[in-house]
């Protein structure tokens, strides 16, 4: 007895696979839905840019999907993630129709003086989501928490000489086969 060929390209629709395999697949194109929109409006920004009752529905559909996965019954998972389809769908157009803008990043790049290895800084954590693809990706927060933990010396520097470069930062570093340097 021979069977028809199974389709290659879309699991979901094979009814010769095995149950988990079908769900795993549903669930990794829904996960490609959610990182182009993401890509699209900032992780976790598009359910901020629509109405409070829509961002409820939204986060309903997803609490349903998460149990439809649990239960491990494949017809409730199809029809759970179809509607999680429909849901991204929903909150793109609504954000679109009331004005929400894409994300649109400002990246500036520098080059570290000691590697000449290529970093990137961003404005926000939305920003880094959507260029961290392309590399080492620092937000403006990250930024002030690296001076921050450089201690008072450098803002010192600053409001003193006001307009002065940093040129070097010098960590203090101890060669253990040279010994300690305080002498107790």
């Amino acid at each position: 007895m021979t069977h028809p060929a199974r389709p290659s390209h879309d699991l979901a629709s094979d009814p010769w696979a095995p149950s988990n395999a079908v769900i795993q697949s549903m669930v990794e194109g829904l996960d490609l839905i959610a990182a182009d929109m993401e890509r699209k409006w900032g992780i976790g920004r598009l359910r901020l840019l629509v109405s409070d009752l829509l961002r409820a529905k939204f986060d309903a559909q997803r609490g349903k999907l998460e149990a439809a996965i649990a239960s491990g019954r494949e017809t409730y998972v199809r029809v759970q993630a179809e509607g999680m389809r429909k849901a991204w769908a929903a909150l793109d157009k609504a954000a679109t129709e009331t004005g929400g803008q894409p994300l649109s990043p400002q990246v500036w790049e520098c080059v570290l003086p000691e590697t000449g290895e290529i970093v990137a800084i961003v404005r926000t954590e939305a920003e880094a989501s959507a260029v961290c693809r392309h590399g080492r990706v620092f937000t403006l927060a990250e930024i002030a928490r690296l001076i921050a933990a450089l201690g008072d010396t450098v803002l010192g520097v600053k409001q003193a000489f006001p307009g002065t470069e940093i040129t070097r930062i010098g960590l203090a570093t101890i060669d253990w086969k040279e010994g300690d340097p305080i002498p107790f």
